[in-house]
């Protein structure tokens, strides 16, 4: 994965919880319905770790187990 790819995928990042936090202030604009920002923000936190995070996360784990295969044919 290149820089830019990374740096999408935290601007994507931004944008989700952005959207999240301006749904949660539409619904409680003048309500006190907290089921639905519970829902609301759940629905951000998984499709946050699900589309975002996991990604980045096997990026990093290739990119150290990358390295310690460089450095064991350097050796």
């Amino acid at each position: 994965m290149t820089k830019t790819k990374i740096g999408y995928l935290i601007i994507a990042s931004a944008i989700i919880w952005g959207i999240m936090i301006i749904g949660t202030a539409s619904i409680l604009k003048g309500t006190p319905y907290k089921d639905d920002v519970g829902k609301l923000l759940l629905f951000g936190s998984v499709f946050h770790l699900l589309f975002i995070w996991v990604p980045l996360g096997r990026m990093f784990k290739n990119k150290k187990r990358d390295k310690k295969v460089d450095k064991t044919k350097n050796s």
